[in-house]
């Protein structure tokens, strides 16, 4: 189970690093071309999404690792669920059904979370 944990979280962290470097750093219209919803949003919202990402990710990676606090996974597991059914969310209202790689990452979300609660 801890390998299959490590594999599914990895990916969801290395993908969540990422996607929320990208909104920590990058100016709106650098962000624009990739995620349309980010001209309704304030850009201090994009940020503070972009920094729950990152921290969020190395919450899913970083406990198993050390073996301290090792309830941070689950925790940032269900962080995760809760920011993509929000996310979907967003896309809905927005009248975007290209949800996809929402569903995507909110399946792999909830099977972080039951894989934590296993390896927890």
């Amino acid at each position: 189970m801890t390998l299959a944990y490590g594999v599914v979280a990895g990916l969801l962290a290395l993908f969540s690093f990422y996607s929320g470097a990208l909104k920590a750093v990058r100016s709106r219209a650098q962000l624009q071309p990739m995620m349309a919803w980010v001209d309704t949003m304030p850009m201090p919202a994009v940020r503070a999404l972009g920094a729950v990402e990152v921290l969020g990710a190395l919450g899913l990676v970083l406990p198993p690792l050390t073996g301290i606090a090792p309830g941070l996974a689950l925790a940032a597991a269900l962080g995760f669920v809760v920011l993509q059914t929000g996310a979907t969310g967003v896309h809905l209202r927005r009248g975007d059904r290209a949800i996809g790689l929402n569903v995507t990452l909110l399946l792999t979300a909830a099977l972080t979370v039951w894989l934590a609660t296993v390896w927890v």
